[in-house]
């Protein structure tokens, strides 16, 4: 006579959320889950500006950054020139440097997730 094999158990489900361990992804999901409405010049790396007739300007924020200039003085230029020329922009992306937000937030992260 041959036994009958135990019966597996179902698998449970869980409320568990998964964790990535890219951290890049992990960086730009967080990115991505935030309200585009105040982005930090600081952690920019360029703008794109797509103009009605068609033209493309791009911004490179962080090279503008690194040669010295203040980012509260490219923010008001920015808001400034964007406001003159609001009638002629058909569409503006933000390009996050993601290095600077993850070497901007993951200390934060740190020091709050470390007596879990």
């Amino acid at each position: 006579m041959s036994e009958q094999p135990t019966p597996k158990k179902p698998l449970r489900k869980t409320r568990a959320k998964k964790v990535v361990i890219n951290k890049r992804k992990s960086w730009q999901d967080i990115v991505n889950g935030v309200d585009k409405n105040q982005v930090p010049v600081e952690i920019l790396e360029y703008i794109s500006v797509q103009l009605i007739d068609g033209t493309s300007l791009n911004i490179d924020i962080k090279e503008l950054i690194n040669s010295g200039q203040d980012p509260e003085e490219i923010e008001l230029l920015l808001d400034e020139k964007f406001n003159d020329l609001d009638e002629y922009i058909k569409n503006v992306d933000f390009f996050i440097d993601l290095d600077k937000v993850e070497h901007t937030v993951q200390p934060e992260t740190d020091k709050v997730l470390k007596d879990l």
